[in-house]
Protein backbone atom coordinates (compact mmCIF):
# COMPACT_ATOMS: atom_id res chain seq x y z
CA UNK A 1 0.00 0.00 0.00
CA UNK A 2 1.13 3.59 -0.63
CA UNK A 3 1.05 6.15 2.00
CA UNK A 4 -2.40 7.78 0.91
CA UNK A 5 -3.81 4.46 0.87
CA UNK A 6 -2.81 3.89 4.83
CA UNK A 7 -4.56 6.86 6.64
CA UNK A 8 -3.50 6.19 9.78
CA UNK A 9 -0.15 6.25 8.42
CA UNK A 10 -0.20 9.19 6.61
CA UNK A 11 -2.05 10.91 9.96
CA UNK A 12 0.56 9.80 12.00
CA UNK A 13 3.12 12.62 11.85
CA UNK A 14 0.76 15.25 10.72
CA UNK A 15 0.80 18.39 12.14
CA UNK A 16 -2.66 18.85 14.81
CA UNK A 17 -4.01 22.28 15.42
CA UNK A 18 -2.90 24.22 18.18
CA UNK A 19 -5.70 26.08 20.04
CA UNK A 20 -4.84 30.04 20.14
CA UNK A 21 -5.32 32.36 22.74
CA UNK A 22 -8.12 33.89 21.46
CA UNK A 23 -9.51 30.67 21.37
CA UNK A 24 -8.63 29.47 24.94
CA UNK A 25 -10.00 32.82 25.90
CA UNK A 26 -13.13 31.98 24.27
CA UNK A 27 -13.64 28.68 25.15
CA UNK A 28 -13.22 29.26 29.25
CA UNK A 29 -15.26 32.27 28.99
CA UNK A 30 -17.92 30.02 27.89
CA UNK A 31 -16.87 27.74 30.99
CA UNK A 32 -17.41 30.35 33.43
CA UNK A 33 -20.55 31.60 32.40
CA UNK A 34 -21.53 27.59 32.10
CA UNK A 35 -20.20 27.38 35.57
CA UNK A 36 -22.16 30.29 36.81
CA UNK A 37 -25.59 29.36 34.95
CA UNK A 38 -25.38 25.84 36.53
CA UNK A 39 -24.42 26.96 40.25
CA UNK A 40 -27.54 29.79 39.58
CA UNK A 41 -30.08 26.48 38.37
CA UNK A 42 -28.72 24.02 41.43
CA UNK A 43 -30.09 26.25 43.76
CA UNK A 44 -33.11 27.25 42.52
CA UNK A 45 -36.42 24.84 41.49
CA UNK A 46 -36.11 21.59 41.00
CA UNK A 47 -32.76 20.96 42.12
CA UNK A 48 -32.65 23.60 44.76
CA UNK A 49 -34.52 25.12 47.69
CA UNK A 50 -34.96 28.35 46.27
CA UNK A 51 -38.70 28.92 45.20
CA UNK A 52 -39.28 30.46 41.67
CA UNK A 53 -42.42 32.42 40.40
CA UNK A 54 -45.17 33.52 43.08
CA UNK A 55 -48.28 30.78 42.28
CA UNK A 56 -50.12 31.91 39.40
CA UNK A 57 -53.42 30.65 38.11
CA UNK A 58 -54.98 32.80 35.56
CA UNK A 59 -58.79 30.92 34.40
CA UNK A 60 -60.02 33.83 32.12
CA UNK A 61 -58.79 34.43 28.50
CA UNK A 62 -57.76 38.27 29.74
CA UNK A 63 -55.57 36.60 32.93
CA UNK A 64 -54.41 34.00 30.69
CA UNK A 65 -53.07 36.81 28.54
CA UNK A 66 -51.86 39.45 31.35
CA UNK A 67 -49.92 36.28 32.87
CA UNK A 68 -48.23 36.00 29.71
CA UNK A 69 -47.53 39.58 28.99
CA UNK A 70 -45.56 40.04 32.57
CA UNK A 71 -44.16 36.66 32.07
CA UNK A 72 -40.63 37.97 31.23
CA UNK A 73 -40.94 40.78 34.07
CA UNK A 74 -41.34 37.82 36.34
CA UNK A 75 -38.79 35.77 34.73
CA UNK A 76 -36.27 38.87 35.42
CA UNK A 77 -37.01 39.31 38.82
CA UNK A 78 -37.00 35.44 39.64
CA UNK A 79 -33.32 35.45 38.74
CA UNK A 80 -32.65 38.70 40.21
CA UNK A 81 -33.94 37.74 43.36
CA UNK A 82 -32.27 34.12 42.66
CA UNK A 83 -28.84 35.60 42.53
CA UNK A 84 -29.26 37.95 45.59
CA UNK A 85 -30.33 34.79 47.59
CA UNK A 86 -26.56 33.19 46.40
CA UNK A 87 -25.21 36.41 47.78
CA UNK A 88 -27.35 36.43 50.98
CA UNK A 89 -27.29 33.18 51.45
CA UNK A 90 -24.22 30.71 52.30
CA UNK A 91 -26.18 27.58 52.64
CA UNK A 92 -27.95 27.95 49.23
CA UNK A 93 -24.64 29.08 47.87
CA UNK A 94 -23.05 26.28 48.95
CA UNK A 95 -25.69 24.07 47.77
CA UNK A 96 -25.37 25.38 44.44
CA UNK A 97 -21.57 24.84 44.75
CA UNK A 98 -21.96 21.01 44.90
CA UNK A 99 -24.22 20.77 41.97
CA UNK A 100 -22.80 22.65 39.47
CA UNK A 101 -19.28 21.70 40.81
CA UNK A 102 -19.51 17.97 39.98
CA UNK A 103 -21.77 18.47 37.07
CA UNK A 104 -19.39 20.71 35.35
CA UNK A 105 -16.34 17.98 36.31
CA UNK A 106 -18.64 15.43 34.16
CA UNK A 107 -19.41 17.60 31.59
CA UNK A 108 -15.35 17.97 31.17
CA UNK A 109 -14.59 14.62 31.74
CA UNK A 110 -16.96 13.95 28.81
CA UNK A 111 -15.91 16.33 26.62
CA UNK A 112 -12.05 15.80 26.92
CA UNK A 113 -12.61 12.22 26.47
CA UNK A 114 -13.69 13.15 22.71
CA UNK A 115 -10.71 15.72 22.59
CA UNK A 116 -7.41 13.61 23.65
CA UNK A 117 -9.14 10.92 21.74
CA UNK A 118 -8.68 13.62 18.84
CA UNK A 119 -5.43 13.83 19.38
CA UNK A 120 -3.78 10.77 19.61
CA UNK A 121 -5.06 10.07 16.26
CA UNK A 122 -3.77 13.51 14.65
CA UNK A 123 -7.48 14.95 14.02
CA UNK A 124 -8.14 18.35 14.40
CA UNK A 125 -10.83 19.38 16.67
CA UNK A 126 -11.59 22.47 18.68
CA UNK A 127 -11.59 22.71 22.65
CA UNK A 128 -15.09 21.72 24.00
CA UNK A 129 -17.94 24.95 23.63
CA UNK A 130 -19.76 24.90 26.79
CA UNK A 131 -23.49 25.72 26.43
CA UNK A 132 -24.82 28.21 29.24
CA UNK A 133 -28.59 28.47 29.22
CA UNK A 134 -30.89 31.08 31.64
CA UNK A 135 -32.12 28.65 34.67
CA UNK A 136 -35.18 26.57 34.06
CA UNK A 137 -35.16 27.14 30.23
CA UNK A 138 -32.32 25.21 30.50
CA UNK A 139 -33.39 23.64 33.87
CA UNK A 140 -29.50 22.43 34.59
CA UNK A 141 -28.21 26.12 33.69
CA UNK A 142 -26.85 24.27 30.83
CA UNK A 143 -27.19 22.14 27.62
CA UNK A 144 -24.27 20.97 28.03
CA UNK A 145 -20.94 21.24 25.66
CA UNK A 146 -19.48 19.68 22.41
CA UNK A 147 -16.39 19.76 20.49
CA UNK A 148 -16.11 20.30 16.58
CA UNK A 149 -14.01 18.11 14.39
CA UNK A 150 -12.24 19.79 11.88
CA UNK A 151 -10.36 17.67 9.98
CA UNK A 152 -11.77 14.13 8.10
CA UNK A 153 -11.33 10.96 10.33
CA UNK A 154 -8.91 8.51 9.01
CA UNK A 155 -10.85 4.98 9.98
CA UNK A 156 -13.72 3.74 11.35
CA UNK A 157 -11.50 2.62 14.23
CA UNK A 158 -10.90 6.49 14.77
CA UNK A 159 -14.43 6.79 14.55
CA UNK A 160 -15.71 4.85 17.31
CA UNK A 161 -12.93 5.69 20.01
CA UNK A 162 -13.28 9.23 19.22
CA UNK A 163 -17.13 8.42 19.60
CA UNK A 164 -17.31 6.62 22.83
CA UNK A 165 -13.98 7.97 24.38
CA UNK A 166 -16.82 10.92 25.73
CA UNK A 167 -19.28 9.28 27.18
CA UNK A 168 -17.11 6.70 28.97
CA UNK A 169 -15.16 9.03 30.52
CA UNK A 170 -18.08 11.07 31.61
CA UNK A 171 -19.63 7.70 33.26
CA UNK A 172 -16.70 7.27 34.93
CA UNK A 173 -16.57 10.38 36.35
CA UNK A 174 -20.28 10.28 37.66
CA UNK A 175 -19.94 7.14 39.27
CA UNK A 176 -17.86 8.83 42.82
CA UNK A 177 -20.65 11.62 42.19
CA UNK A 178 -23.82 8.96 42.35
CA UNK A 179 -22.19 7.80 45.32
CA UNK A 180 -21.95 10.42 47.47
CA UNK A 181 -25.32 11.63 46.11
CA UNK A 182 -27.00 8.22 47.49
CA UNK A 183 -24.91 7.97 50.39
CA UNK A 184 -25.62 11.08 51.37
CA UNK A 185 -29.44 11.17 50.86
CA UNK A 186 -32.22 11.46 53.44
CA UNK A 187 -35.38 9.40 53.41
CA UNK A 188 -38.35 10.56 52.60
CA UNK A 189 -41.38 10.78 55.72
CA UNK A 190 -44.34 9.32 55.24
CA UNK A 191 -46.32 12.13 54.53
CA UNK A 192 -43.84 13.50 51.40
CA UNK A 193 -44.02 9.99 50.00
CA UNK A 194 -47.99 10.15 50.20
CA UNK A 195 -47.46 13.87 48.51
CA UNK A 196 -44.75 14.73 46.09
CA UNK A 197 -43.91 17.82 44.99
CA UNK A 198 -44.69 19.00 41.59
CA UNK A 199 -41.68 17.29 40.15
CA UNK A 200 -40.83 13.62 40.53
CA UNK A 201 -37.58 13.07 38.81
CA UNK A 202 -37.12 9.07 37.49
CA UNK A 203 -34.18 7.46 38.70
CA UNK A 204 -31.83 5.39 36.20
CA UNK A 205 -31.40 1.63 36.21
CA UNK A 206 -27.84 2.93 37.45
CA UNK A 207 -29.13 5.25 40.61
CA UNK A 208 -31.11 2.16 41.59
CA UNK A 209 -27.87 -0.38 41.25
CA UNK A 210 -25.92 1.74 43.09
CA UNK A 211 -28.65 2.31 45.39
CA UNK A 212 -28.90 -1.51 46.20
CA UNK A 213 -25.10 -2.21 46.29
CA UNK A 214 -24.90 0.72 49.34
CA UNK A 215 -28.37 0.39 51.04
CA UNK A 216 -29.64 3.60 49.77
CA UNK A 217 -33.02 3.54 48.08
CA UNK A 218 -33.39 6.34 45.75
CA UNK A 219 -37.54 5.57 45.23
CA UNK A 220 -38.13 6.67 49.16
CA UNK A 221 -34.79 9.30 49.20
CA UNK A 222 -34.93 12.78 49.20
CA UNK A 223 -32.99 14.29 46.28
CA UNK A 224 -29.98 16.60 47.10
CA UNK A 225 -27.23 18.55 44.88
CA UNK A 226 -24.87 15.57 44.24
CA UNK A 227 -27.34 13.08 43.77
CA UNK A 228 -29.02 15.64 40.65
CA UNK A 229 -25.51 16.07 39.32
CA UNK A 230 -24.95 12.62 38.61
CA UNK A 231 -28.71 12.17 37.18
CA UNK A 232 -28.26 15.23 34.81
CA UNK A 233 -25.16 13.68 33.87
CA UNK A 234 -26.40 10.38 33.35
CA UNK A 235 -29.24 12.19 31.07
CA UNK A 236 -26.57 13.73 28.82
CA UNK A 237 -24.75 10.33 28.88
CA UNK A 238 -28.20 8.69 27.77
CA UNK A 239 -29.14 10.97 25.13
CA UNK A 240 -24.95 11.22 23.29
CA UNK A 241 -25.42 7.76 23.03
CA UNK A 242 -29.02 7.33 21.32
CA UNK A 243 -27.45 6.02 17.89
CA UNK A 244 -28.83 8.94 15.27
CA UNK A 245 -27.00 11.29 13.39
CA UNK A 246 -23.40 12.48 14.87
CA UNK A 247 -24.23 12.20 18.65
CA UNK A 248 -21.70 9.65 20.08
CA UNK A 249 -24.02 6.96 19.41
CA UNK A 250 -24.22 7.76 15.96
CA UNK A 251 -20.62 7.68 15.77
CA UNK A 252 -20.47 4.19 16.97
CA UNK A 253 -22.99 2.65 15.10
CA UNK A 254 -21.81 4.07 12.16
CA UNK A 255 -18.18 2.10 13.25
CA UNK A 256 -19.67 -0.95 13.92
CA UNK A 257 -22.44 -1.50 11.79
CA UNK A 258 -21.55 0.48 8.71
CA UNK A 259 -24.28 3.75 6.96
CA UNK A 260 -27.00 1.40 6.23
CA UNK A 261 -27.92 0.33 9.76
CA UNK A 262 -26.65 3.95 11.32
CA UNK A 263 -29.08 5.61 8.47
CA UNK A 264 -32.02 3.22 9.61
CA UNK A 265 -31.18 3.17 13.72
CA UNK A 266 -31.87 7.18 13.32
CA UNK A 267 -35.20 6.81 11.76
CA UNK A 268 -36.24 4.02 14.59
CA UNK A 269 -34.58 6.08 17.25
CA UNK A 270 -36.58 8.96 16.16
CA UNK A 271 -40.17 7.41 15.55
CA UNK A 272 -39.41 5.57 19.07
CA UNK A 273 -38.76 8.79 20.59
CA UNK A 274 -41.38 10.57 19.32
CA UNK A 275 -43.89 7.94 20.36
CA UNK A 276 -42.50 8.07 24.08
CA UNK A 277 -42.93 11.83 24.01
CA UNK A 278 -46.53 11.83 23.36
CA UNK A 279 -47.24 8.86 25.64
CA UNK A 280 -45.13 10.28 28.10
CA UNK A 281 -47.35 13.54 27.97
CA UNK A 282 -50.57 11.68 28.29
CA UNK A 283 -49.79 9.65 30.99
CA UNK A 284 -47.62 11.37 33.05
CA UNK A 285 -47.72 15.08 32.16
CA UNK A 286 -43.94 14.61 31.15
CA UNK A 287 -43.12 17.05 28.24
CA UNK A 288 -38.79 16.08 28.51
CA UNK A 289 -39.34 13.51 25.53
CA UNK A 290 -40.10 16.37 23.30
CA UNK A 291 -36.66 18.24 23.43
CA UNK A 292 -34.95 14.69 22.64
CA UNK A 293 -37.17 13.95 19.85
CA UNK A 294 -36.58 17.42 18.46
CA UNK A 295 -32.99 16.83 18.73
CA UNK A 296 -32.88 12.95 16.66
CA UNK A 297 -34.95 14.81 14.08
CA UNK A 298 -32.21 16.94 13.31
CA UNK A 299 -29.54 14.93 13.65
CA UNK A 300 -31.59 12.06 11.62
CA UNK A 301 -31.09 14.85 8.55
CA UNK A 302 -27.22 14.56 9.14
CA UNK A 303 -25.23 13.04 6.68
CA UNK A 304 -21.98 11.31 8.90
CA UNK A 305 -18.57 11.96 6.82
CA UNK A 306 -17.49 8.78 5.87
CA UNK A 307 -13.92 7.93 7.04
CA UNK A 308 -11.35 7.27 4.72
CA UNK A 309 -10.46 3.43 5.82
CA UNK A 310 -13.60 1.56 6.14
CA UNK A 311 -11.80 -1.56 7.55
CA UNK A 312 -14.03 -3.46 9.85
CA UNK A 313 -13.33 -3.00 13.81
CA UNK A 314 -11.59 -5.66 15.59
CA UNK A 315 -13.35 -8.07 18.17
CA UNK A 316 -11.85 -5.85 21.04
CA UNK A 317 -14.00 -2.36 19.60
CA UNK A 318 -16.85 -4.71 19.29
CA UNK A 319 -16.76 -5.48 22.98
CA UNK A 320 -16.49 -2.25 24.08
CA UNK A 321 -19.66 -1.30 22.13
CA UNK A 322 -21.29 -3.84 24.13
CA UNK A 323 -20.07 -2.16 27.15
CA UNK A 324 -21.39 1.28 25.53
CA UNK A 325 -24.48 0.16 25.25
CA UNK A 326 -24.70 -1.28 28.48
CA UNK A 327 -24.35 1.87 29.78
CA UNK A 328 -26.92 3.60 27.52
CA UNK A 329 -29.18 1.02 28.85
CA UNK A 330 -28.05 1.78 32.30
CA UNK A 331 -28.37 5.62 32.02
CA UNK A 332 -31.89 6.17 29.87
CA UNK A 333 -35.16 6.56 31.34
CA UNK A 334 -37.96 6.84 28.85
CA UNK A 335 -39.77 9.85 30.96
CA UNK A 336 -37.23 12.01 32.66
CA UNK A 337 -39.62 14.08 34.41
CA UNK A 338 -42.95 14.02 35.56
CA UNK A 339 -45.12 16.32 36.74
CA UNK A 340 -47.43 15.57 39.24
Amino acid sequence: MTELEQPELLYRDRQVLVPRTGAWVRHILLLVITFFTATLAGSMFPFGPFDTFPEADPQTLQEIFAFLLTLPERYVGLIAGAVANLYNNPAHLIYGLEFSVPLIFILICHEMGHYIACRIYRVDATLPFFLPTPPMIGPAGTFGAFIKILSPMPSRKAVFDIGVAGPIAGFVALIPIAIIGLATMETASAAQLSSPGPITFTDPLFMRFIGALIGSDPTIGIGNAFYFAAWVGLLVTAVNLIPSGQLDGGHAIYAVFGERVHYWTGRIAFALMATLSVLGMYFFNSPSGFLIAIILAVMMRIRHPQPWDMTPLDTKRKLIAAVTAVIFILSFVPFPIRVN
